[in-house]
């Protein structure tokens, strides 16, 4: 058992160093040849940023792949299955048509179409749904061509609601690192557990699938210095779809051997095998939630469904007060509580703990995000180690300052005014913070929405000088 483990965190290892090494230069290339689009309307950055961090992604899939093939415990996957051929070759398609999209920004219909012939040039090599467990029927047979429409059906639907939650830095390349360490953790448990070897091509690509994310993820965190791109968005949007596929269409529920007994029994023991078809909606829900709002929302509104606006639920999130930096650590808390739950109901279906426990975090989740002014400030022994805005703003004297000084100020987008001589012994009381709506430039990094009045100097941010 150690031995598959050790394997597993190499491959993810090096496709993550690979991921990180590569990002560097690959910027430098963005930044030289022009794929650097100025601010949009819906944009929440403040200054142009590279794109094509796909390309960076891309590589470390390549090396992930190449290290799994010469692994003892890995290269059965190759030799036994054509899934990860499969899954090389719509990757290396869709990864193509984002680098594209990425510098010369296709047309919306052009990348759906080459997200459909990506899917069914994995369905042509054999990464396909061949049946579906059906809850009260069983094990249900899937024909040729309506597992082809499923396949293709299911991987242009994660790919866009990836695509579309990739709207704040780092925000795509951690949930979809969330949603692959789950289905992780539930297709090493069908392999190692129940000796299923059908669920080693979908381990392999989650693992790798993790390490593409976790070696981005340090040049996309906010303030971020590259952006992944339709390039890096639709690639792990793929290669989530292919791990959830292989694992829901190729692993037989028969093979967990969970029908014997009285038939009470076996229905309550069949739960756990109906996870599979529900895990990957679960993993994708928020991304999904949003794909669904927002094609009901432009549709309701005379647009074309693939027209960009800014009603996103990050773009929400921004809009009632919470910076950057927790609108994700929120999305991300939620599509861990979704994913991990599915995960663990799936392992222990029975205990009512795993119920009461998702209850409790999603009170919690609530609570989070209805407080956006919530700050918390770190005790002075702690200060040290926390972020600068954790900690509490303090005057020239050394005591704490008013509510609006330094750190705060720089917060609501004021610059801090210069300080005469007499101006440090100022009263905390004779400053008022100025209250400031919701929505409006500035409210805790909330820059998103409402006034852009920071882009009054566009012109020199566009400008080649």
């Amino acid at each position: 058992m150690g031995q598959p483990v050790r394997d597993y965190l190499l491959t993810l290892c090096v496709t993550a160093a690979v991921t990180y090494l590569l990002t560097g230069p690959v910027r430098k290339f963005a930044i030289a040849i022009g794929a650097m689009p100025a601010i949009r309307a819906r944009d929440v950055h403040r200054e142009p940023t590279p794109r094509l961090g796909g390309i960076a992604m891309f590589g470390g899939l390549c090396a992930g792949l190449i290290v799994a093939d010469h692994l003892f415990n890995l290269n059965g996957v190759f030799e036994l299955s054509n899934e990860p051929r499969a899954l090389l070759s719509g990757a290396a398609l869709i990864w193509l048509i984002g680098v594209l999209d990425d510098k010369f920004e296709i047309d919306a219909l052009i990348k759906l179409g080459g997200q459909m012939i990506a899917a069914a040039v994995m369905v042509i090599q054999g990464l396909t749904i061949l049946w579906l467990p059906i809850p009260g029927v069983g094990t249900v047979p899937l024909t040729q061509w309506q597992g082809t429409l499923l396949t293709v059906a299911l991987v242009v639907i994660t790919i866009n609601a990836v695509n579309f939650v990739d709207g704040l830095d780092g925000l795509a390349a951690g949930m979809v690192f969330i949603a692959s360490a789950a289905l992780f953790l539930y297709t090493y448990r069908l392999w190692y557990g129940y000796g299923i070897e059908a669920a080693a091509p979908a381990t392999l690509f989650t693992a790798i699938l993790m390490g593409m994310c976790l070696g981005f993820l340090p040049h996309n965190m906010h303030p971020a210095r590259i952006f992944m791109g339709d390039s890096g968005s639709m690639l792990i949007g793929l290669v989530l779809a292919a791990g959830a596929i292989s694992v829901t269409g190729q692993v037989d529920p028969d093979a967990m051997k969970l029908f014997e007994g009285s038939e009470r029994q076996a229905t309550h023991a069949m739960l756990p095998v109906f996870i599979p078809l529900l895990l990957p909606l679960t993993i994708i829900a928020i991304p999904a939630a949003d794909l669904v709002l927002a094609i009901v929302r432009r549709t309701w509104n005379g647009q074309s469904p693939f027209a960009a606006d800014r009603g996103h639920l990050h773009h929400r999130l921004l809009e009632i007060g919470h910076s950057q930096s927790r609108a994700v650590l929120i999305m991300y808390f939620w599509s861990a509580l979704i994913a991990f739950g599915a995960v663990g109901y799936s392992v222990h279906s029975a205990s009512m703990w795993i119920v009461l426990a998702i209850v409790a975090l999603s009170a919690v989740g609530l609570v989070l995000l209805l407080m956006p002014r919530f700050k918390p400030r770190a005790p002075h022994w702690a200060e040290r180690f926390v972020p600068p805005r954790y900690r509490r703003p303090r005057g020239h004297d050394g005591a704490v300052a008013s509510p609006l000084a330094y750190g705060e100020r720089a917060e609501l987008g004021q610059e801090p005014a210069q300080q005469g001589p007499g101006d440090a012994q100022m009263a905390p009381e004779s400053t008022e913070r100025t209250p400031v709506a919701v929505g409006v430039s500035g409210v805790n990094g909330a820059t998103a929405i409402g006034h852009r009045s920071r882009f009054s100097d566009r012109r020199k941010a566009d400008s080649p000088h």
